[in-house]
């Protein structure tokens, strides 16, 4: 009767557009309330406990660095790089979009950073030299989900967090994946290039490319310190994620003077927004995790794999399709907290290593943010580009294509994700 109940009360509330954190928090409240053996302070105890974690101290960090790239104007300069470096080729717009949200990828760990700071300049761009709307679009909200992807990720972190899972070996397992989805989507931006007949730029001289690699040069090597910090073990990637944040400031405010002291309490402000979004749904759902553990929810799942699923590669299609459906209404942080403690024990009884669940768990999150009706970043990409839902889903559906092509591949064959962070013997 009180499962039913709470099950119900969950339905209803997100059935009403409650925000997911306080759905988490509200449902656990009144779970634990109805069990008369446990306190309800356990639920703050659990919070609390949940946020203990030195490791998710990389998540206001790198949501900073994004912010101070975003306001510091890097990343314009990386777009302007990009477009003289693949400009000249048919659909260069649509190439430098996707080449600048890899390198992007590579500081901010921040998929809807960089849908909003990459499409508020190459969205309009874009339309404006001959692009349809939708091509905008889709481009730069499924480009903008290799920010979680290649490293430094911060749903990476947190399922790290959840798992006690390396954060190295996730972080450097993604980078293949990563770059090989943004691969593919610069393969179908060529075929559709030639059937629509994209606008080409005029091809830079040496002396221009020249020109704009010496300037965007500190922000493009950011990512090879944060990353190549990280995989040889100088620092831990909440270290690499302070000093994202110290990087970013220092080039902005010294380098380009891009940033000026009235501009760090908006950007600590909006940093702190996006922060507390995804801390209090960690906490909510650590609390959640105690009330699960008590109706043994675990217990009863492990039974379902282990009497109906025997292969692994079964089971990670069953991963696969159960995350695509969550990730159409609920962001990857929440759905990583609530179900990843509960299936990781049956992946690990399948051969499965966490490192592999958790590459999975995130590509296929990552394909919930363009998917409606959540979709936050075709949200966003389409709110820029002042067009409907539907329209931007078509738009973006090739690019979907390539996420699941990679994801597939992945799942079957982990060795291409897993041959790098093997040979620095991080797994």
């Amino acid at each position: 009767m009180t499962a039913t109940l709470v099950i119900g009360l969950f339905v209803l509330l997100i059935f009403f557009g409650v925000p997911i954190a306080f759905v988490i928090g509200i449902i656990s409240l009144l779970g634990i309330s109805l069990i008369p053996t446990t306190p309800n302070m356990t639920v703050f105890m659990k919070m609390f406990n949940g946020l203990n974690s030195f490791v998710l101290l990389a998540i206001p960090l790198f949501i900073l660095a994004a912010n101070l790239m975003n306001s510091g104007m890097i990343t314009k300069m990386l777009v302007e790089f990009c477009i003289a470096l693949v400009g000249n080729i048919r659909g260069g717009l649509a190439h430098a979009n996707i080449l600048v949200s890899m390198i992007f990828a590579g500081v901010s760990g921040a998929a809807q950073a960089d849908t909003a700071g990459v499409g508020k300049m190459l969205i309009p761009a874009m339309i404006d030299t001959g692009y349809d709307k939708e091509t905008a679009v889709g481009v730069t909200a499924a480009s903008s989900t290799i920010g979680v992807i290649i490293p430094p990720s911060i749903p990476m972190v947190v399922y790290a967090g959840l798992t006690s899972a390396s954060v190295a070996a996730l972080f450097i397992s993604g980078m293949v994946p990563g770059i090989l989805i943004g691969l593919l989507m610069m393969g179908i931006v060529a075929v559709k290039g030639r059937r629509l007949n994209f606008p080409v730029y005029e091809r830079a001289s040496r002396s221009e490319l020249w020109a704009r690699f010496k300037k965007s040069f500190p922000a493009l090597l950011a990512p090879v310190i944060i990353v190549g910090g990280i995989s040889t073990g100088w620092y831990t990637p909440t270290e690499a994620a302070a000093f994202a944040s110290l990087y970013s400031m220092a080039i902005c405010a010294f380098v380009y003077r891009t940033l000026q002291v009235r501009d760090m309490p908006g950007i600590f402000r909006e940093t702190l927004k996006l922060s507390s979004l995804s801390l209090f749904a960690l906490a909510t759902a650590s609390a959640l995790g105690e009330l699960l553990g008590y109706y043994k929810v675990s217990d009863y799942i492990m039974v379902f794999f282990t009497d109906y699923v025997s292969n692994k590669y079964v089971f990670l299609l069953m991963i696969i399709a159960f995350f695509l459906f969550i990730g159409t209404f609920m962001d990857s942080i929440p759905a990583m907290i609530l179900f990843t403690p509960v299936l990781l024990p049956p992946a690990i009884n399948l051969g499965v290593s966490s490192i592999h669940l958790g590459l999975i768990t995130v590509i296929t999150l990552a394909i919930g943010l363009v998917t409606p009706p959540y979709g936050l970043c075709l949200l966003i990409a389409s709110s820029i580009a002042n067009l409907s839902i539907e329209r931007s889903l078509m738009g973006v559906l090739p690019y979907i294509v390539s996420l699941l092509a990679i994801l597939l591949l992945i799942a079957m064959i982990p060795q291409i994700a897993f041959f790098v962070p093997e040979i620095l013997n991080l797994m």
